[in-house]
């Protein structure tokens, strides 16, 4: 069995944001050269997260809604972490967008439904972040 590993870097300049980052996942499995196997997408910080959906604008603004309702970020002394920081909602809003995905690898590629594609999402941008995809298999 072969293993891969490689850490993507983000800098978002917004404060949150989703990008779809198949491309580069589709990247790290052409480099890897694995056909069959799995590959394992994680955010490695707590302000960010990793999830699968469909890559549609709409949506997006749903999830911004969505998740400003579930954990908002103003105000900011409404959370006992913010005594000198303002990001506890994004540590929320990252517990519930999921810190990773798996995807099956099959002939050499992600095997996707129809519409699925994976996307790292910002909830405390402004600074640089890691993502690491790490492929095992044959």
């Amino acid at each position: 069995m072969k293993s891969y590993r490689k850490e993507l870097w983000f800098e978002v300049p917004t404060r949150r944001a989703f990008i779809n980052i198949t491309p580069e996942v589709n990247e790290c499995l052409r480099e890897s050269g694995i056909k069959e196997g799995l590959v394992l997408v994680n955010a490695m910080h707590i302000t960010a997260s990793v999830f699968i959906n469909d890559d549609e604008s709409g949506l997006h603004h749903d999830y911004e809604i969505w998740l400003e309702k579930i954990a908002p970020h103003e105000p900011v002394s409404g959370y006992r972490h913010n005594v000198g920081e303002d990001n506890a909602d994004a540590h929320m809003k990252r517990q519930v967008m999921g810190r990773e995905v798996v995807v099956a690898i099959t002939d050499g590629m992600l095997d996707f439904g129809t519409w699925e594609r994976i996307f790292y999402g910002e909830f405390d941008g402004r600074r640089r972040k890691r993502v690491l995809v790490k492929i095992i298999g044959e």
